[in-house]
């Protein structure tokens, strides 16, 4: 039986950098011969990881970055025969690209869909032009309504993306968002509470004062509207940051991730988990384009670190991913954290309505996932 397996695209350029965003980015202009040249690179990689990995079923490919949807059409096609080449292609394949609602952008959907991408993941961030001010974003509530009824018509899955708890932002407010997002159609919705994120731009702002975000009862109640108003018009929260309608529009992606499933990471600053020789083994490729077309020419592998991990490790990684889902995670899985039924900590917050204890599986209530950082440390310190 061969391992399932996802590929991560990692696409470093952006038009603009968001002044929230801690992503491994760079700006697009005059890297146009770069970007040709770090295309072909990641084929490359692709081919020699495939040489590690073996015979694997490829599941999903998702394109993620940067903005993916600036890559030339051809190239994403390239990258996707070249997947499917080296790996077995699931019948149910997810191919997956990231967008963001520009016309420019828009109009390139129908070449990508040709190249193969069936699900779009669209960074809409919010729906009135004062929060895309504010949230540096280059296009206006009209481009996102315009771009996400084109995506809609373009590529059999669509997701869209919103970030909440905005300074002076109210529960009246985020509902007229969400439900004018709930409008557009998606099957998929991802809203993301805005976190100030250490060196950001936002972060230089926050500590000059210039704004504050909400508080934590704010944001609380923010998120607590989130989870009722998307489960009132039948999206799932199959994981903390992430609703769907029904089993079938989850990202399979992703689900890659919290499962503890494989996946191969290429492109400039991409992490991939493996599993080779029996152990588990992450790596991590450097975070600059010439550097990692350096790595690749080199080498043939665009990876520059590579560490097996601790049973241990191991085992932590998949507790902190699969309580983030609603299956939650094997006990089988973190057998090594000593984590079962009976274990007090884990009695504890069973009582406390924190946690959901299976036969076989545990799992992290609604009101668990409110604080799921200090459950998943305290677990993995028990």
């Amino acid at each position: 039986m061969t391992l399932p397996l996802g590929v991560y695209v990692h696409w470093p350029y952006c038009a603009r950098i968001c002044p929230y965003c801690d992503f491994n980015v760079f700006r697009a202009r005059g890297r146009e011969i770069e970007a040709s040249d770090l295309a072909r690179a990641i084929v490359e990689d692709l081919k020699a990881q495939a040489a590690l990995t073996g015979p694997r079923d490829l599941v999903s490919i998702f394109f993620g970055g940067g903005t993916p949807s600036l890559m030339e059409p051809g190239h994403v096609a390239d990258i996707i025969a070249s997947a499917r080449a080296l790996w077995t292609p699931a019948a149910d394949l997810e191919i997956s690209l990231e967008a963001n609602p520009t016309d420019a952008e828009a109009a390139r959907f129908s070449a990508l869909a040709d190249a193969g991408v069936g699900r779009l993941s669209l960074g809409l961030q919010a729906l009135d032009d004062a929060a895309l001010k504010f949230l540096g974003r280059s296009h206006d509530a009209a481009q996102a309504r315009r771009a996400a009824e084109v995506a809609g018509a373009t590529f059999p899955r669509l997701s869209l993306d919103l970030i909440y708890a905005l300074p002076g932002q109210t529960s009246v407010g985020w509902i007229e968002t969400l439900r004018h997002a709930i409008a557009l159609g998606s099957e998929h919705i991802s809203p993301y509470q805005l976190t100030i994120e250490s060196g950001t731009a936002f972060d230089r702002a926050v500590r000059r004062g210039v704004f504050r975000p909400p508080g934590e009862d704010l944001a609380a109640d923010l998120y607590d509207t989130t989870q009722s108003v998307l489960e009132a018009e039948g999206f799932e929260a199959y994981e903390v940051s992430n609703h769907a309608r029904g089993a079938a529009a989850r990202s399979r992606h992703n689900l890659v991730y919290w499962r503890g499933m494989d996946y191969v990471g290429v492109g400039p600053g991409a992490h991939g988990r493996l599993t080779l020789d029996g152990a588990r083994v992450a790596t991590v490729a450097p975070d600059r384009p010439a550097d990692y077309l350096r790595q690749v020419s080199e080498t043939g592998l665009g990876f520059s670190a590579r560490e097996t991990l601790t049973a241990q490790d191991a085992a932590e990684e998949r507790l902190l991913s699969g309580l983030r889902i609603l299956e939650g995670v094997a006990f089988e899985d973190v057998a090594i954290l000593g984590l079962n039924r009976d274990h007090p900590r884990v009695r504890d917050f069973v009582q406390l309505g924190l946690l959901v204890a299976d036969t076989d599986r545990l799992r992290a209530t609604a009101n668990g996932r409110k604080v799921l950082d200090r459950l998943t440390t305290e677990l993995a310190t028990a």
